[in-house]
Parts: structure tokens; sequence; C-alpha cells
């Protein structure tokens, strides 16, 4: 499936008290959707607040990225947490952000796993469905933005709430569709041309080509662009201006 548009969403809020790591505004003037950390793997509540008023002055979707409680291994560890702790503390993520996004004018209009988290619930479906019950406990039936075909998105529709499916600019596929791991050499491409050639590939068409040269399906709706590489903000630029360029529309999902 190919769309005659594609959200841009990156990780934003990734920092902690005097420490910043992502270049939250320039992001903010190029991407549709920003996942703001909540506070588990980075973000704290000056970075959360900052981020949503700066994301409603741009018209900007805001998302809840959710994470494992692991502030030290910056949300990259999986942790095998029991699953109505994880579903309270998935809710206590979306909780302090809403109020956040909601004191700025806007609202979190979506949820996205992190890290450890977003790996484990494409295959766990225990976890997966630990997320969604977290997301019901806010009482509010948000979408959830995930790969196509993880458990998280079967859970999520079993319990009746909305999924989007993304891709990912820079990172490389396994020839089944998922992420690889970011410890295996080449999981993170820096290529700038093959960055964006992947990105036009994978809006237009709907396949990127996987680290062992096969053409996997990808029916992404939002494509990701991390923050936290160097040159972020000169590569979704890059980006954004190449989708425009072949007619792809650039707009959030919701």
């Amino acid at each position: 499936m190919t769309w005659a548009s594609i959200d841009l969403n990156a990780d934003l809020g990734e920092g902690f008290g005097r420490w910043r790591l992502t270049d939250d505004e320039g992001l903010l003037s190029i991407v549709t959707s920003a996942n703001v950390a909540c506070g588990f793997h980075a973000g704290d509540a000056s970075t959360m607040q900052r981020v949503c008023r700066l994301a409603a002055e741009r018209s900007v979707r805001i998302g809840a990225q959710v994470s494992y409680r692991d502030l030290a291994g910056f949300g990259r560890r999986s942790m095998d947490v029991p699953p109505d702790e994880l579903a309270a503390e998935i809710a206590y993520q979306i909780g302090a952000l809403q109020v956040f996004a909601r004191a700025a004018g806007s609202r979190v209009s979506y949820v996205k796993p992190h890290g450890a988290l977003y790996n484990r619930v494409v295959h766990d479906e225990e976890q997966a469905a630990a997320v969604v019950d977290g997301v019901l406990l806010t009482g509010e039936r948000l979408p959830l933005l995930g790969l196509p075909g993880s458990k998280l998105h079967a859970m999520a529709e079993k319990a009746g709430l909305p999924v989007i499916t993304e891709a990912f600019a820079d990172r490389a596929y396994t020839a089944e569709g998922t992420l690889v791991p970011r410890r295996e050499e080449g999981a993170v491409l820096t290529d700038e041309n093959a960055v964006v050639e992947r990105s036009v590939s994978m809006a237009r068409f709907g396949v990127v080509t996987s680290r062992c040269g096969r053409s996997v399906a990808v029916r992404a709706r939002s494509l990701c662009l991390h923050g936290d590489t160097p040159g972020a903000v000169t590569l979704a630029r890059q980006v954004r201006h190449q989708l425009e360029t072949v007619g792809v529309r650039v707009e959030a999902f919701v």
C-alpha cells in the first residue's frame, strides 16, 4: 500500500535537566508529529512543558513516547515488567504529558513506545497487551504508532484502538520487516543520500531494501526521523524537501 501523503515523526524532548540531546526547535519546524519523551527514558517536567508549547505553536501533533523505566539506559534495555505494573506506568506517562499538552492548547494525539519497549511489543503479546491496557486506563482511545504486523497493533485492534503503521528512514531492516538491533553493526544508517532515497521509496512504493538485499513491504503511514543522530535537522529537512518534490504531501496522520 502506498499513500498520497505521509506523516513525519521525530523523537523529541530527549533531555534531562540542563542536558539536551535533540534539537527540538529545529525539528519542530520540519516534522508533523512529535514523539515527546515522558520522563522514563528521558525528559522531565520542564522539558515536556517546553516541547509541548513549541509543538502547539507550530501545529505539530503531540504523541506520548512511553518507555520502560530506564533513565540510565535511555530506555534501550529490555525489562521484564509485570503486565499490571507496565500498564500503570504507561498510563502514568501519558497522563503526565497530557497535562502539558492541554496547558499549551493542544492534546496528546497518539502513543508510541520507545526503544526496548518498541522492539519488545513487536513479538511479545503479553507486553503489547499491557501497553494497550495502559492506554485504555487513560480513558482515551488514542492511536498506537508502531511496526506493521506487530503484536502491539494486533492487541490494539482487538481492543478497538486505532493503529498507525510506521517505517524508519535511518534504520536497517531484516528480511522479516523488523529493525536490525542497534547493537549490530550497520543498524543505523548515516549516509544522507541513502536515507533520503529510502524515505521516498517507502512513501511512494511501500518498500524498503533489507540488509540482505531483499525488498520488504513496509506499508507506512508515518516515517520516523531520529532526532538523536548527528545532523538530524539537516537530514530531516532534506527528506521532507525530496518527498514534496516527488509529489508526496507531508501531513499529520491525525
